[in-house]
C-alpha cells in the first residue's frame, strides 16, 4: 500500500528539527572569522540565539515582562479583605443574637431577667463597638469575648483555626495542602517535624551526620516534593521561607504589622513560635544567598489570601534566580544549571526548549569533533576549521557561473597523469599501465570472437587516459592593518583566505599554500591560525617585508610559483637596518623604492604577483601599475562582494592554463 501524507500551514506549534552541529557552526562562522575569538562567538549566540532559537536576551525580556504583569496584577492588601470580611460577619451575626436575647428577656415578663437581659446586652454591645479597628486587635478581643450566639463562636474558632493553618501553609507554601485540616495530633506531629528539622541543621554544623531517611520515613507525608537529600529539603524550605519574608518585605508597615500581630496572636503556643523562628534562623545561615530582604512593589487590585501571596512570591523569587542566571551565563555549559521546569512554568514550553538547546550548543560542537576545550577555553579542531572553510569556499563558488568553472581539462592535452578522464588509449611503451580492463577485453573479444579462455596479446592493452597536472606553489599575502576592518574589507579577505585553503587541501592536496599576514610588520601565518587571525590595532602596510616572507617560503618549492596579494592601502612601511619597521603616510619614496625592490627579487626568482586591490585609491593604482610592469603580474580592482570571485578564478585558471606545461 502506498504511503499518505498530509499536510498543513505550520503554524509554530509543530515539532522541528533539531539544527545540526555544521548548522551551528555555519551560524558564528562569520563572528568567528571576524574577531578571531571562538568563545567570544559563542556567548554572542548564546545572547541572540541562532536559527529558531530565542537566545538569552529575549528569554531575559520575557522574564521580566512576565513579572511585571504579576506585579501590576495584584494587591496585597487583599490578604485581609476575607479575614475582615468574616469577621464582620460574625460580629453582626453576634450583634442579632445579642439583640435578640434583649427582646425574650423583655418579653419575658420578669423585671429581674429583663434588668439582667438589658445589662447583658448593654456590656456586650459596648465590647463590640470597643473592638479594635485593626485585625490582630480584633482577634485577640474576640478569643476573650463570652459569645452570646454559639454559631457565632463556632463560627470565629474555626476562622482561628483557618487562618492557623493558612499562615503555616503560608510560610511554607509547597506544604498548603498538606497543612489544611491539621487536627490536634496532627497539629503535635508538625511540632515534632520541626523540631528533629532544627535538631538535623544543629547536628549539621558541627559536622554530624543526620538521619535524613528516618526522617523522610516519619514525616515524609508533609513534603509533597519529594526531596532526595537533606540539602534538596532544606533548599526548598529556605525558598519557602523566603518568599514568606519576601510577602512581608513587599507589604506597607501598616500591613506588615499588623500580619505580625495577627500572626502572635494565631501562634501563641510558644513551642511553635520557637520552633518557627529557629527554623527560619537556621535556614538563613546556611542559605544566606536565598535574597532574604527581597521585597517586591505589589500595585495591583486583584486581592491576595496568604498562601496565594507567598507562592506570588514563589514565582517572583524563582524568575530572580532565573534572571540572574541567564545574565551571569557566559558559557553555555553554565546554562545547564538552570531549572528546566521552573523555566516551563514561568515562560512556556518553547522557552524552556530553547533553554535547553542553548545549554547543549558547545557539547553539539563538542561531539562532532568541531571544537575542543584546552585550558578552559574552546578551539576550532582541525574538522572544524576545515568545516569553516568549505563553508566559505562553497558561498564563493556559489556566486560563479557553473560553466566557467567546469572540471578544469586542458583541451587536447591528454596523456599520463594522475586525474583521469574516462577515455582509454592503445598501451604506447613508456605508458603507466593504468589499464582499462572493459575496453582492453573488448579489443580481445573483437579480434578472436566470443568465447572462453580470452587471450590477450599486447595490441589489446588499452589504457586509462589522464589530466596532465602541474604543481603550483602559493603564497597568500593578508592586509591585517587597521584599515581593512575600518572599511569592511576584513571579514571578506579572511573568508577568501579560508576558502583558498578548503580548495587546495581538497581538489590540489600536492599543491603548497604558504600564508602571510602583514601591516606594519608582516609575520607568517598557519592554517590553524587562520579562524581566530585578527586585524592589528596598528597602522602601516609593509608590502616588503611580507613579499620577503613569501619568497622565502617560496625558495625551495617546486611548480609554478605565485603570490596573490589582498590589500586595500599603499605601502606605507618599510624595514629599516636591524630589521625594525619604519612608518609614515603619505608613503615616503624610500617605502616605495624599498618595496619596489623587494618586487624585482620576487620576479628574478619566477615568482608571479597577482594582487587583489579592495577600495584602491589613486595613489594605490598608481603603485599597482608599476609594480604590475615590474612583474608582468595581474591587478585586480575589487570589492568584498567580488573579491572571492576574482581571486578563485585567477587560482583556478591559473591552473587550467598552466596544465599544457607539465613541470
Amino acid at each position: 500500500m502506498p504511503r499518505a501524507f498530509r499536510y498543513s500551514r505550520w503554524d509554530g506549534t509543530q515539532a522541528h528539527a533539531e539544527m545540526g552541529s555544521d548548522d551551528v557552526l555555519d551560524e558564528m562562522a562569520d563572528d568567528v572569522l571576524y574577531h578571531g575569538d571562538l568563545n567570544a562567538a559563542l556567548r554572542r549566540m548564546l545572547q541572540g540565539g541562532f536559527g529558531d532559537v530565542k537566545g538569552l536576551r529575549e528569554l531575559i525580556d520575557r522574564l521580566r515582562r512576565r513579572r511585571q504583569a504579576e506585579l501590576d496584577r495584584y494587591d496585597l492588601g487583599g490578604v485581609y479583605d476575607d479575614i475582615a470580611r468574616e469577621l464582620r460577619e460574625i460580629v453582626g451575626q453576634e450583634r442579632a443574637a445579642v439583640d435578640q436575647a434583649e427582646q425574650r428577656g423583655r418579653a419575658s415578663g420578669d423585671p429581674r431577667w429583663r434588668e439582667a437581659a438589658e445589662s447583658t446586652a448593654s456590656d456586650r454591645r459596648l465590647q463590640l463597638d470597643l473592638l479594635p479597628p485593626d485585625l490582630a486587635g480584633q482577634v485577640a478581643s474576640l478569643r476573650e469575648y463570652d459569645f452570646t450566639s454559639a454559631v457565632a463562636q463556632e463560627r470565629f474558632e474555626r476562622l482561628l483555626d483557618q487562618l492557623r493553618q493558612q499562615l503555616l501553609a503560608s510560610q511554607f507554601n509547597q506544604m498548603a495542602d498538606t497543612l489544611q485540616n491539621l487536627s490536634p495530633q496532627d497539629m503535635a506531629r508538625f511540632k515534632d517535624m520541626l523540631a528533629e528539622l532544627n535538631q538535623m541543621l544543629e547536628q549539621r554544623s558541627r559536622g554530624g551526620e543526620p538521619d535524613f531517611d528516618g526522617f523522610m520515613s516519619r514525616y515524609g507525608d508533609f513534603f509533597p516534593g519529594n526531596p532526595q537529600t537533606l540539602d534538596e529539603l532544606l533548599e526548598q524550605m529556605a525558598r519557602q521561607m523566603a518568599a514568606m519574608q519576601a510577602l512581608l518585605n513587599s507589604m506597607t508597615p501598616a500591613q506588615r504589622a499588623q500580619l505580625e500581630s495577627l500572626s502572635n496572636q494565631l501562634l501563641e503556643d510558644m513551642d511553635l513560635r520557637w520552633q518557627l523562628d529557629q527554623l527560619g534562623q537556621n535556614l538563613q545561615q546556611a542559605f544566606p544567598g536565598m535574597n532574604w530582604g527581597q521585597g517586591y512593589p505589589v500595585d495591583g487590585t486583584d486581592p491576595l489570601g496568604m498562601v496565594e501571596g507567598a507562592q506570588l512570591m514563589d514565582r517572583l523569587g524563582q524568575m530572580d534566580q532565573l534572571e540572574h542566571l541567564l545574565r551571569s551565563a557566559t558559557t553555555p555549559a553554565q546554562l545547564a544549571e538552570a531549572d528546566l521546569d521552573a523555566a516551563r512554568q514561568l515562560l512556556g514550553d518553547d522557552a524552556a526548549r530553547d533553554l535547553e538547546r542553548l545549554a547543549r550548543l558547545a557539547k553539539v560542537l563538542e561531539e562532532a569533533g568541531l571544537i575542543a576545550q584546552k585550558e578552559g577555553r574552546f578551539e576550532l579542531t582541525p574538522a572544524g576549521l576545515r568545516r569553516i572553510g568549505q563553508r566559505a569556499l562553497a558561498d564563493l563558488f556559489g556566486k560563479l557561473d557553473r560553466d566557467r568553472l567546469g572540471g578544469h581539462p586542458v583541451p587536447d592535452r591528454t596523456g599520463v597523469g594522475h586525474e583521469r578522464t574516462y577515455e582509454s588509449k592503445p598501451y604506447e611503451f613508456g605508458d603507466s599501465f593504468n589499464l582499462d580492463i572493459e575496453r582492453t577485453i573488448r579489443n580481445a573479444l573483437a579480434r578472436r570472437g566470443a568465447g572462453v579462455p580470452v587471450r590477450l596479446q599486447p595490441d589489446d592493452f588499452e589504457v586509462a587516459r589522464t589530466e596532465t597536472l602541474t604543481r603550483t606553489s602559493t603564497v597568500l599575502m593578508l592586509d591585517l592593518s587597521l584599515s581593512m576592518p575600518m572599511r569592511d574589507n576584513f571579514l571578506a579577505a579572511k573568508k577568501v583566505a579560508l576558502a583558498l585553503h578548503a580548495l587546495i587541501t581538497s581538489q590540489f592536496p600536492q599543491d603548497y599554500l604558504g600564508l602571510v599576514g602583514f601591516s606594519k610588520l608582516a609575520r607568517p601565518l598557519r592554517p590553524e591560525q587562520l579562524p581566530e587571525v585578527s586585524w592589528d590595532y596598528d597602522y602601516g602596510t609593509n608590502m616588503e617585508h611580507a613579499l620577503l616572507l613569501a619568497r622565502q617560503m617560496l625558495a625551495h618549492q617546486p611548480g609554478t610559483r605565485q603570490v596573490l596579494m589582498v590589500t586595500d592601502g599603499e605601502p606605507t612601511a618599510h624595514l629599516v637596518p636591524g630589521r625594525e619597521p619604519f612608518f609614515d603616510y603619505p608613503p615616503v619614496q624610500e617605502t616605495l623604492d624599498r618595496t619596489l625592490a623587494e618586487v624585482l627579487r620576487c620576479t628574478a626568482a619566477g615568482i608571479r604577483i597577482n594582487t587583489f586591490l579592495l577600495d584602491a585609491t589613486d595613489g594605490l593604482q598608481a603603485f599597482m601599475e608599476r609594480l604590475a610592469s615590474i612583474n608582468k603580474g595581474r591587478v585586480f580592482s575589487t570589492t568584498p562582494d567580488t573579491l572571492g570571485s576574482y581571486l578563485l578564478v585567477d587560482f583556478l585558471e591559473g591552473k587550467r592554463l598552466r596544465r599544457s606545461r607539465p613541470a
